[in-house]
């Protein structure tokens, strides 16, 4: 017996970006969640759990993915029907433990690229690839917006290579497999996201802001005044992703992200303001892994996918305050742990 509903595998399903996707994705068809719980979280698909149409499966992405050999997908038809499309998310984003999971960053981007890529050639699926606002390179000095066409730069042997160029690579290895396997691939240019879910104390301003707004703690800034960012929420990312997997093949490299540049110093103040909290901000040396950001120009992303952010900041900070202040007991008890 087939079903008419396709079948779709979301890696590192159960991190930030990725729960959010595999909620939305149920409406669409039934969703394979995969994830090793590297710097995700179990409780970000708990809700998800008793839905039918929702298997979760843990694996490493950085081994190979047979998804046949999982007893849990049987009910999928995973061997009759495929995967019709993969999402390709998996990769260890943990500003304070970036140095802890080097090897692994660099594996997601190359061997599990390779993995997934391999997968989709199997299952003759379409793939989005989640690449970053960081295969540009640093800020501009200029401050011009970044487009899709540009090529961008960067410093292979730095000690973030392992996410930048290893992202850049991501997406070589993309582009080959449609070159020389006619898979169908797609890649989402992700830039600074915001959200319900981000974890706690791991260097992620804004979750970090909340909380310590909350217990009336400094509001800790890993830089100085002059550190601006653009923020997108995170359902905004979920729906430009999933216009991008319905877009026409051979699209190119999309971004995905906010225009409007914000100090994270107002970002911080709104927070208090929006908390009532009393709490002061303080300045900390700058984290490796967060770096000054280029803005994305939208236009493409406008005219090919229909797509523009719809979340105000102010909106996007109220739910994931609201999120924080329901949670709280639960994610303090989590960071202990």
């Amino acid at each position: 017996m087939t079903n008419d509903k396709k079948n779709i595998l979301v890696t590192g399903g159960s991190g930030f970006i990725g729960s959010h996707l595999c909620e939305a994705l149920l409406k669409e068809g039934r969703v394979i969640c995969m994830d090793n719980f590297v710097t995700s979280q179990e409780s970000n698909i708990d809700h998800l759990l008793k839905n039918p149409d929702f298997e979760f499966i843990r694996h490493d992405v950085n081994e190979p993915i047979d998804l046949e050999a999982f007893p849990e997908l049987t009910r999928f038809q995973v061997k009759f029907q495929g995967v019709q499309e993969i999402y390709h998310l998996a990769c260890p984003t943990s500003p304070k433990k970036f140095e802890q999971y080097k090897m692994q960053t660099l594996f997601a981007n190359s061997i599990g690229m390779k993995h997934v890529l391999d997968l989709g050639v199997r299952h003759t699926s379409k793939v989005l690839y989640a690449s970053t606002s960081v295969v540009y390179g640093p800020r501009p000095a200029d401050g011009h917006s970044f487009k899709e066409e540009e090529t961008g730069s960067g410093d292979t042997l730095s000690p973030r290579a392992c996410y930048d160029e290893g992202k850049r690579f991501g997406e070589t290895c993309c582009a080959t497999y449609a070159q020389s396997q006619g898979l169908d691939v797609r890649i989402a240019r992700i830039f600074r996201t915001y959200g319900p879910r981000m974890p706690l104390y791991d260097g992620q301003m804004i979750p970090d802001f909340i909380t310590s707004a909350l217990d009336g703690n400094n509001l800790e800034l890993y830089g100085d005044e002059t550190f601006k960012t653009s923020l997108v929420y995170v359902s905004d990312v979920v729906d430009g992703m999933m216009k991008l997997m319905h877009a026409p093949k051979d699209i190119g490299p999309v971004n995905i992200g906010s225009e409007i540049d914000i100090p994270l110093m107002d970002v911080a103040q709104r927070i208090i303001e929006m908390t009532g909290s009393t709490s002061k901000i303080v300045f900390k040396p700058a984290l490796l892994f967060m770096s000054q950001l280029g803005l994305p120009s939208l236009s493409k992303a406008k005219e090919k996918l229909g797509w523009i952010p719809l979340v105000t900041l102010d909106n996007g900070l109220k739910q994931t305050i609201d999120y924080t202040m329901a949670n709280k007991s639960l994610l303090n008890l989590k960071s202990i742990t």
